[in-house]
Formats: structure tokens, sequence, C-alpha cells
């Protein structure tokens, strides 16, 4: 199983509702086992990095994930969500 966990942050802080809105899209995506946007509790008081929303999905293998990062609707989500957020960090790693 891959595990896919993005931290975004906004631009502007108003604009944090608008890029959930435009993550919740990759929802619609078929390849993933488990798929959820979060906001971000902020009680890290050690990280000096605001980070504002986190996207976690769990894919059966690579080809799973390859597949959802090709799927249609993905390109329409970073069309959405780019020009709103100001951080992107995306980190991918094989569960067990």
């Amino acid at each position: 199983m891959i595990r896919h966990i993005v931290f975004f942050s906004a631009a502007d802080p108003e604009d944090v509702e608008r890029i959930r809105e435009g993550l919740m899209m990759l929802a619609d995506i078929p390849h993933s086992s488990h798929f959820e946007v979060g906001r971000n509790l902020q009680s890290d008081a050690i990280s000096g990095t605001r980070v504002d929303l986190v996207v976690y999905g769990e894919f059966a293998d690579e080809e799973a994930l390859a597949a959802y990062k090709a799927h249609p609707v993905y390109a329409e989500c970073i069309a959405r969500v780019r020009p709103l957020r100001e951080l992107r960090i995306a980190a991918d790693f094989r569960a067990g």
C-alpha cells in the first residue's frame, strides 16, 4: 500500500475554504482505497511553517497512485487550487 500525504497553505488565509473545496474534487477519483481532506489543527508549536490543509490518500500500489494523478479531475483540481496556495509539500511512502 502507498500512503500519499500532501500539505497545503493558502497564500491568503481567506481562501482556505476555497482550497478545501477544490481539493475535495479529488475524492471523485476512483483509484484510492481511502481519501480525505482535513484542516490542520495548528497544534504543533515547534513547526515554523503554516499548514492549513492536509490531503491523505491510500493506494494499492504505485500504479494506482499514477492512475490517480493522471485522472482529468486531478488536473482540474490543480488548475483551481494552485493559484490560491502558497505551499505544497507531498510525501508518498509504502505502508508497513
